[in-house]
């Protein structure tokens, strides 16, 4: 049986977006394409003078990789050649990137991404990802501006992940499921692997940084101990799994069953995951998943956004887990999350 690919899986589902006339379905097309000029330098990084740190820091005082820089060149070059968005907000951008070309004059779409999640990995040869989001424009012409950003995630239009591992996977929604295309590379192709993605209810797996334990909200820590201790009715205790590359545990949990925790700690009373282009984006999906993500006390989706970098605590996963642990935040943590 023929499989199929993702070009043919967009254009049959445009019917859904009768406004769209075609265009979301070109940029998701110009992600993908983008995505396999990635996994084709990720696949041989270690052959070529691309690995390690350029020597500068990005916007958010991590060092900068030379995959990192790469994948966010090729990103962007990739969305201004199809000229569907007006802007792109990027994590390695201090500001936007105004897209206004004679291409680009009736684009309806802005891009936030994280172009490399999990780069410190890169290295060690562990899973790395790219994150992206989609959202309708709400100025009126010309190049977008800032507050084309200033959208709450409710307000994504689309919304995926492409993670880059012993296959590389490109798992998106547009607000009506989630599918999943595993990239063939003896045809060049994305092909639909794993269509209308749900994940279990419950789980079995916590993933969080227990090395930052001592700086975890007390919430967190009594959570964490639930999680460890021995209950037959709950399967408890439940195996900890955290491979340090967001999209890699999420994916995983997400097939699988699970909790993902990145809580404010002492030294990121925030939280140190961006809200526009990592969370955001994350939660669209795991919501169409049939998953939760919160902050601990809040919808994620469903924050107000500030600014193009903002951060936030994010707890994702199986609702019930979310659930869980969004009990021992309210019991035991006495100041919420003011976001």
């Amino acid at each position: 049986m023929k499989s199929k690919t993702l070009g043919q899986f967009i254009i049959e589902k445009q019917a859904d977006f009768p406004y769209a006339k075609g265009e979301l379905s070109r940029l998701l097309r110009d992600i993908g394409i983008a995505a396999k000029i990635v996994n084709r330098e990720v696949n041989k990084a270690g052959l070529v003078e691309i690995l390690g740190e350029t020597g500068e820091t990005n916007v958010q005082g991590e060092r900068v990789k030379k995959l990192d820089v790469f994948a966010n060149e090729q990103f962007i070059a990739a969305l201004k050649a199809g000229g569907e968005v007006c802007a792109i907000a990027s994590e390695e951008n201090d500001d936007i990137i105004p897209v206004d070309s004679e291409i680009s004059k009736n684009a309806r779409y802005v891009v936030a991404m994280d172009p490399l999640d999990g780069s410190s990995n890169i290295d060690v040869n562990v899973s790395v990802g790219t994150i992206f989001s989609i959202y309708r424009r709400t100025s009126l012409n010309g190049a977008g501006n800032l507050e084309d950003f200033m959208q709450r995630g409710t307000e994504q239009v689309a919304a995926g992940y492409i993670i880059y591992g012993s296959s590389c996977m490109l798992v998106y929604t547009t607000g009506k499921g989630v599918n999943g295309f595993t990239l063939d590379p003896s045809i060049g192709e994305f092909c639909l692997s794993h269509p209308n993605m749900q994940t279990r209810k419950d789980g079995l797996v916590y993933s969080i940084n227990e090395g930052n334990y001592l700086h975890f909200p007390d919430g967190v820590k009594k959570y964490i101990k639930y999680c460890q201790e021995e209950d037959k009715a709950t399967s408890r205790p439940y195996s900890s799994r955290y491979i340090g590359s967001g999209v890699a545990d999420i994916h995983r949990n997400l097939i699988t069953g699970g909790i993902y925790i990145y809580p404010t700690t002492t030294k990121s009373p925030n939280g140190k995951l961006r809200l526009l282009y990592e969370c955001n984006p994350l939660a669209f999906i795991i919501e169409q998943a049939g998953g939760k993500a919160t902050t601990g006390y809040k919808r994620i989706m469903e924050l107000d956004i500030k600014e193009l970098h903002q951060r936030t605590p994010l707890f994702l996963g199986s609702a019930d887990m979310v659930d869980k642990a969004m009990e021992f935040m309210a019991k035991y943590t006495t100041e919420a999350v003011k976001s």
